[in-house]
């Protein structure tokens, strides 16, 4: 009987750079949370804990390809939160400019 040992390969990300990817995923709201999971769940060799306190990933042994994509949806929501906050604010704008009742007096 032969023995075969699989040895998983690292993924090419430092500690520091698993740390702020945990980081950003933890400020996350939770629908972002869940498609994050999601994402972790298509890779048939990650192992993904739960118990009352959450669900625990192990980021140092996720495979590379999984942790892309982890940073792309990770920079997509950001993309998506900074776009909503420039509108937010460029509506207020429009609104203090055009709908303040001191400005239609003095027109």
């Amino acid at each position: 009987m032969e023995l075969e040992t699989i040895i998983s390969e690292p993924n090419k990300y430092s500690v520091n750079e698993l740390n702020a990817i945990r980081t950003s995923i933890e400020n996350m709201n939770k629908y972002n949370q869940i498609e994050i999971l999601r994402i972790l769940h298509n890779n048939d060799k990650c192992v993904i804990n739960e118990n009352k306190y959450g669900i625990h990933v192990n980021l140092s042994d996720v495979e590379t390809v999984t942790i892309d994509e982890l940073l792309t949806y990770i920079k997509y929501v950001n993309t998506q939160e900074s776009t909503l906050h420039t509108f937010e604010q460029q509506k207020e704008d429009f609104k203090n400019i055009y709908f303040m009742k001191d400005n239609k007096d003095n027109s």
